[in-house]
C-alpha cells in the first residue's frame, strides 16, 4: 500500500515511524509533514483547511489509504469528501466528528444517551449571562469553549475571579476566535483521568492500550492547560473491573447510539474519562488519536498497524487482533518556553543523535524544521522524546536521560511525566 498521513505533529510522526515498519505498506507520504517526518516520508506541502486539494492529492499520488492525525480536517468533513472520490480513509464522517467540535453537541449526546458524564450548570453566549451565573456557583467549576481550541479552551477552577476572567476572555474578547462562540459550563468530577482510545470500523470495535495525559504546563498539574506536556501508557493502568465498565457503559453505548442515528463511527475514538468514585465518566470525546498519548500507545504496539488500518477502511475490522507489549512506555513533550502563550521559533536543535542512539528511545518530532542536516524549533510543542522499559519507572528514567541530551534556546518540559504512576502500587485503583 501507499499510504497517506495527514498533519504536521509528533501523533502523527509516531504514526509514519510505526507504518513504515509494516510488511504491506511500500510508501508513506505525509502532507505536510514536519523537520523529522521528512526522514521517513515523503513530505508535501498542503493547506489542511483545503480538504477538497487533499483529496485530489491522494488521488494524484494513488494513494491506498489515508489517515487523518489532526481534528480540524475531520470536522470540516475530510472523510466525506474522500468518500465521494471513492478513496479509502481512515477517519469519522463530519457527522459523528460533531463529537469533538462542539462540546455542546457532545454533551447533549451523552445526556441524551445516558452515559456518564458531568452535570451541566448551563450554555451561555453572553458574557453578562455567563459571569453572573459562575458568581452563584459551588467551587470548583468547568468552563469549556464550545468550539476547536487546540486543547487549550478549558478552564477548571476553584477561583471566581479566575473564572469570570475567562469568560471575559472568550464571550468578551473573543480571544478563541470561533471555537469560543459558545460557553459551557459544568461540575469538576474528583477522580484520576484517563485517555480510553478505540478503532472503529463501524460495526465493531477494538480498543487501544490506555493511556494518562499531562495537560498543564508545569509540574504538579500548575499552570495552563496545553495540547499536552507528556503521556504514559503500562500494563495495569486500569483494573480489569473498570476496564469492563468503561467499555459497557460507555464505550458500546456511544457507539451503538452514533450507529443507531445512521452515523456509523470508522476511525479512532478517543474518550477522555475521570474515574471517579462513582465510575468511569466522560469528559470529552475526540474524533482521532491523541498527542502525546499516540507516542506513548505505538511504542507498545507489538502489531502491523497497516494491516489494521487496512481492516478499518474495509470494514473488516473483526479478522484482526491487537497484540501489545508489555513493556512500558513514556512520553516527553519539549516545548518553547512560553508555551502555550507567546513564544521564540527558529532556535536551533542539538543532540537529537545523541537521544535517539540510546536503547529503546525514539524521538517524534512536533514543531520542527529541517534544512540539510540542521533542525530548528518550529511551533509551541517541538519533541515527544519517548522511551519503553520493562517497568514504568525504567521507561521514565530512560526517558528523561534521552531528553537531558538535547539542547535548544529556552527549552520547557515538564519534570513530573509519569511520576505519580511510579508511585503507587496499583495504578487502576489507588
Amino acid at each position: 500500500m501507499k499510504i497517506l498521513v495527514i498533519g504536521s505533529g509528533g501523533r502523527e510522526h509516531a504514526l509514519v515511524w510505526k507504518l513504515c515498519q509494516s510488511s504491506l505498506v511500500s510508501k508513506v507520504w505525509c502532507a505536510p509533514g514536519n523537520g523529522g517526518i521528512s526522514q521517513q516520508a515523503e513530505c508535501v506541502p498542503a493547506n489542511l483547511a483545503d480538504i477538497s486539494a487533499l483529496a485530489d492529492l491522494a488521488e494524484k499520488l494513488r494513494i491506498d489509504l489515508t489517515v487523518v492525525g489532526p481534528e480540524q480536517p475531520l470536522v470540516d468533513g475530510i472523510t466525506d469528501e474522500f468518500d465521494r472520490g471513492d478513496l479509502r480513509i481512515i477517519g469519522p464522517s463530519r457527522k459523528c466528528a460533531q463529537l469533538e467540535g462542539s462540546k455542546i453537541f457532545a454533551k447533549e449526546f451523552l445526556e441524551r444517551h445516558n452515559i456518564p458524564t458531568a452535570r451541566v450548570y448551563g450554555v451561555f453566549t453572553s458574557a453578562p449571562d455567563a459571569s453572573n451565573a459562575v458568581e452563584h456557583l459551588s467551587y470548583p467549576i468547568v468552563l469549556k469553549a464550545d468550539g476547536l481550541c487546540g486543547g487549550k479552551g478549558v478552564l477548571v477552577t476553584e477561583s471566581r475571579s479566575q473564572a469570570v476572567d475567562f469568560v471575559d476572555r472568550l464571550l468578551g474578547k473573543r480571544e478563541f476566535g470561533s471555537g469560543g462562540g459558545r460557553l459551557l459550563i459544568e461540575e469538576a468530577l474528583e477522580g484520576k483521568e484517563l485517555s480510553f482510545i478505540v478503532l472503529s470500523d463501524g460495526h465493531g470495535f477494538l480498543p487501544l492500550v490506555p493511556t494518562r495525559d499531562h495537560k498543564r504546563a508545569f509540574d504538579g498539574d500548575l499552570g495552563a492547560n496545553t495540547g499536552g506536556m507528556g503521556a504514559y501508557s503500562c500494563e495495569g493502568i486500569v483494573s480489569p473491573a473498570i476496564d469492563a465498565e468503561i467499555r459497557e457503559r460507555i464505550v458500546e453505548p456511544t457507539l451503538t447510539a452514533l450507529g443507531g442515528n445512521n452515523c456509523a463511527y470508522r476511525g479512532f475514538l478517543y474518550f477522555g474519562l475521570m474515574l471517579t468514585s462513582a465510575g468511569p465518566k466522560v469528559l470529552e470525546f475526540n474524533c482521532r488519536l491523541g498527542d502525546p498519548e499516540t507516542q506513548a500507545i505505538v511504542a507498545r504496539m507489538d502489531f502491523d498497524l497497516g494491516e489494521v488500518l487496512a481492516a478499518v477502511a474495509d470494514e473488516n475490522l473483526k479478522v484482526q487482533k491487537l497484540s501489545w507489549s508489555p513493556r512500558a512506555s513514556v512520553c516527553v513533550v519539549m516545548a518553547s518556553g512560553g508555551y502555550p502563550g507567546g513564544y521564540e521559533i527558529g532556535k536551533e536543535i542539538l543532540g537529537l543523535e545523541k537521544a535517539a542512539a540510546l536503547p529503546n528511545v525514539s524521538v517524534f518530532h512536533a514543531g520542527t524544521r529541517r534544512e540539510r542536516d540542521a533542525y530548528y524549533t518550529s511551533s509551541g510543542r517541538i519533541l515527544g522524546v519517548t522511551a519503553t522499559g520493562d517497568t514504568l519507572d525504567a521507561a521514565r528514567r530512560t526517558a528523561y536521560d534521552a531528553v537531558q541530551r538535547i539542547e535548544f534556546s529556552d527549552r520547557h518540559y515538564r519534570r513530573d511525566i509519569a511520576l505519580r504512576g511510579c508511585l503507587v502500587a496499583n495504578i487502576g485503583e489507588d
